[in-house]
């Protein structure tokens, strides 16, 4: 005789609720700190669109299966792989140059702190390599924290967001930076804007390879010597594909790259068509005994980077 199936009753299981844990807010100084964090990170790693878009129409350029062409081809494989590991486009990260733009009423004090916790934090992270020293006694402390060092300025603007723009400035390309003071007889260079010109070339000329090129450069004709190097590092935080809003320094800024890249330097120093990636060019008032033209000259890693931060001080938009 066949047994009677009887079904079992399902007794239904009770489904557990998901209870998301909140989202812990940082509090203003811990995210200040990270958005620092987080600016330190993209400007060592990757370069700005408009610097990579430069450098990849010059590649293109060069003649093919060339040593400026190989060059060139190993500084475009740098770029893509430090993006991609997020690691140092160069083992010099050069000097850290903050240049903060604030509302009145703003703190610059706290502020300064902050920028000084984050950059050790970048450095043991590793985004910053551990180059800042002690120039009487050598002492590295490790964290890139010293006198002058990292350089901070600050400077009070009209709008009520704070903008902060970075510049990693690596010691090769500084070394090769220059000053001059016009008339220079030795290059029958007089005070005006052709003396200028003979001035930047010659610049460039003796630069050769050594200061990584194809560089860029920032000049400022006039002001003391102090602000005259300001000034002229300063042109570095303009995009590369901007224009100069005074006529003349425009054309002589086109001038200056069409005829250093003629010269036959090319990248590295090892020839080509590719010497100068882009010339900037400002002007300030000076003495009359004076006429200084500093250049200040930038790599092909061009570590230049920019955030406008919201009022809880998280990154709201890039700026490069």
């Amino acid at each position: 005789m066949a047994k009677k199936l009887i079904k079992k009753k399902s007794i239904p299981v009770k489904k557990k609720a998901i209870t998301k844990k909140p989202v812990k807010k940082l509090n203003t100084k811990d995210q200040t700190i990270e958005s620092l964090v987080e600016l330190i990170r993209v400007t060592s790693t990757v370069v700005p669109d408009d610097v990579f878009k430069t450098i990849a129409a010059a590649a293109k350029n060069e003649v093919k299966d060339t040593t400026a062409d190989y060059a060139m081809g190993i500084i475009k494989n740098n770029i893509d792989l430090a993006k991609f590991k997020s690691q140092p486009l160069c083992q010099d990260t050069g000097t850290v140059i903050f240049y903060i733009y604030h509302p009145a009423g703003f703190h610059q004090t706290p502020f300064k702190e902050l920028i000084k916790k984050a950059v050790t934090l970048a450095t043991k992270k590793g985004y910053l390599r551990q180059n800042s020293v002690n120039s009487l006694t050598g002492e590295n402390a490790g964290t890139n924290l010293g006198e002058g060092h990292p350089s901070i300025h600050f400077y009070e603007h009209k709008g009520q967001e704070v903008e902060i723009k970075l510049m990693l400035k690596g010691g090769g390309c500084e070394n090769v930076s220059a000053q001059y003071s016009l008339p220079d007889t030795t290059l029958a260079a007089g005070r005006d804007l052709d003396g200028v010109r003979k001035v930047i070339i010659d610049a460039v000329y003796k630069a050769q390879g050594k200061g990584c090129g194809p560089g860029a450069l920032g000049v400022c004709v006039g002001g003391d010597r102090a602000d005259s190097a300001y000034f002229a590092k300063k042109q570095l935080l303009r995009k590369l594909d901007d224009k100069n809003a005074h006529k003349d320094l425009d054309k002589l800024e086109k001038e200056i790259v069409e005829t250093c890249n003629k010269l036959g330097i090319g990248p590295m120093g090892f020839g080509g068509k590719t010497t100068l990636l882009s010339c900037k060019i400002t002007h300030a008032n000076r003495v009359p005994a004076s006429f200084f033209v500093s250049i200040s000259y930038m790599c092909w890693a061009f570590r230049r980077q920019g955030v406008v931060l919201n009022k809880n001080f998280a990154i709201k938009k890039w700026l490069y």
